[in-house]
């Protein structure tokens, strides 16, 4: 078996990065954050629209399940907004002290 060239190390590793910074971008926080409330923004604004009279006055005539519904779904879009507006910067590459001396 022969030694891989210098050549498919640097490919190896440029592709390793390249899926790294794609796995960074597809977990990241606010993703899943803004996922989670936004789903969960309209389950609570869905039962806050079909709550009866009795629910609205036992919470002091507040429909505290809409207003909290709309709150996480706005909550939710802003996260998700954030995210498109300013997407996570790529890693910039270590330098590593051992590439910059020759090799004997």
């Amino acid at each position: 078996m022969s030694e891989p060239s210098e050549k498919d190390l640097h490919r190896e590793v440029s592709e390793l990065q390249t899926k790294s910074a794609t796995a960074a971008r597809l977990f990241d926080i606010r993703r899943i954050i803004g996922g989670l409330f936004v789903v969960y923004g309209v389950i609570v604004t869905i039962a806050g629209l079909t709550d009866s009279d009795a629910a609205i006055s036992k919470a002091q005539g507040i429909n505290i399940n809409l207003w909290t519904g709309l709150g996480m779904l706005l909550l939710g879009l802003f996260f998700l907004a954030w995210l498109k507006l300013r997407p996570t910067a790529p890693p910039t590459p270590a330098v590593d002290d051992a590439d910059d001396q020759p090799s004997p």
